[in-house]
């Protein structure tokens, strides 16, 4: 299915030679954008909240002489996938299983590469399809449960509950306009590319997501998530494949995780940079280094 217009500033912003499509995945429809030739190796490029694929454009012109198939999705709620109108259908375990109806329809193993919420989502819908998992590159994501006895930050508590709160986070796009202060560099951020960001939420109607995916984010152990993350957890803990970290070191929401991820990927190549969250914007090479590198590993190159 083709995919909507984009604005010409939006358009002008994207890697030569991208292409876009809608994808069916049950019941919803997920914005997919693509780069490299459809027979290569295929990378697929998980993004987190409150942004779409937008975020790896720069990791795909970074690559585009690697003869890799890079695809990037958007999850659904969020860039040009479809919105759910109940933001109950925003869990971890639906989330794993439209991104598995995508995973459906690509061929062959696959190279996972997640951020923030995409390393989850997408690793929940390996869960279900380990076999296919061939390598993964981490970037700034959580890769199983929070330990007993931890805190959730000020703002997963204040967004926990439905309250009265939720129009004004909603109306202000809260989410999308504090993205500049999660970075090393907050001018990778600004002007167009900022608004690039803005743009497909820029409805009330249709920006229910980032709340939603806020919630998701466990405030005890008895959340919803914790089971999901368990999973997930257990499959990043026994993969034997190639694996790669890159991580933002100034990224106030997981920074600090870095020596967590480690010890569950004891094995991976690490990459510390002065990055914040959206290491996307700050670090293209640096990905796209090691997102060719795992792939050459995974296909049986040196």
């Amino acid at each position: 299915m083709t995919a909507p217009a984009l604005p010409r500033w939006i358009d002008a912003q994207l890697p030569t030679g991208v292409r876009r499509r809608m994808v069916d995945v049950g019941f919803a429809q997920m914005h997919v954008m693509e780069t490299g030739p459809e027979d290569g190796p295929v990378v697929v490029l998980a993004h987190g909240n409150p942004t779409w694929g937008f975020l790896y454009r720069k990791v795909m012109a970074a690559a585009a002489d690697s003869g890799l198939r890079l695809v990037a999705p958007d999850l659904i709620g969020l860039g040009l996938s479809s919105r759910p109108t109940d933001p109950r259908a925003h869990t971890l375990a639906q989330h794993g299983r439209w991104m598995g109806a995508l995973l459906d329809t690509l061929p062959g193993p696959l190279v996972a590469v997640g951020q923030d919420w995409g390393g989850p989502v997408l690793l929940r819908a390996l869960c279900d399809r380990s076999e296919r998992m061939a390598g993964l590159v981490v970037l700034n994501t959580v890769l199983g449960p929070p330990k007993p006895g931890f805190t959730p930050t000020l703002f997963h508590k204040l967004t926990a509950k439905p309250g009265l709160h939720d129009g004004l986070v909603r109306r202000l796009n809260v989410i999308e306009r504090a993205m500049p202060l999660a970075q090393g560099n907050r001018g990778s951020i600004s002007g167009d590319v900022a608004a690039a960001y803005r743009w497909p939420l820029r409805r009330m109607a249709d920006n229910q997501a980032p709340l939603a995916l806020a919630r998701m984010v466990p405030n005890d152990l008895q959340h919803p998530s914790i089971a999901d993350l368990e999973r997930v957890g257990g499959l990043v803990t026994s993969f034997e494949g190639p694996t790669a970290i890159v991580w933002g070191r100034n990224d106030p929401v997981l920074g600090k995780l870095l020596r967590r991820s480690q010890r569950m990927l004891p094995h991976a190549k690490v990459t510390a940079t002065n990055a914040g969250h959206f290491l996307q914007e700050e670090v293209p090479e640096e990905i796209a280094a090691a997102i060719i590198d795992i792939a050459s590993q995974a296909s049986g190159g040196s």
